[in-house]
């Protein structure tokens, strides 16, 4: 009887300052219009002797989480991957809510 592959995607999103690295079972379109749904939320495989503190920091912040709605436009890429990684948060070059602004307005040409 052969096992049944399950697939796992890897998702990046920045969220309150915060760019996140993810993986989960199941990633769809949301109910809510304009929302990614994520579900199934999982994390590496450690030893109880290894333990990683970011990983540790998102499973707290995750726990108990059955869905995660992410707007559309917080979404940097989602990967189908072989087998899941290490979920962690990442910095981020550039603030994201100054991303989308303009850097000095703009003087008419005359």
């Amino acid at each position: 009887m052969s096992k049944q592959k399950k697939t796992v995607y890897r998702i990046l999103f920045n969220s309150q300052g915060k760019g996140y690295e993810i993986y989960a079972r199941m990633v769809s379109q949301g109910e809510m219009y304009g929302f990614v749904e994520i579900e199934d939320i999982v994390f590496g495989e450690k030893s109880a002797i290894v333990v990683d503190p970011n990983e540790e920091a998102l499973k707290k912040e995750f726990s108990g989480v059955k869905r995660l709605l992410i707007p559309y436009h917080s979404v940097s890429r989602i990967d189908e991957v072989e087998k899941e990684g290490q979920a962690r948060i990442v910095s981020l070059a550039v603030p994201t809510t100054d991303m989308n602004l303009p850097l000095s307005p703009q003087k008419p040409v005359k």
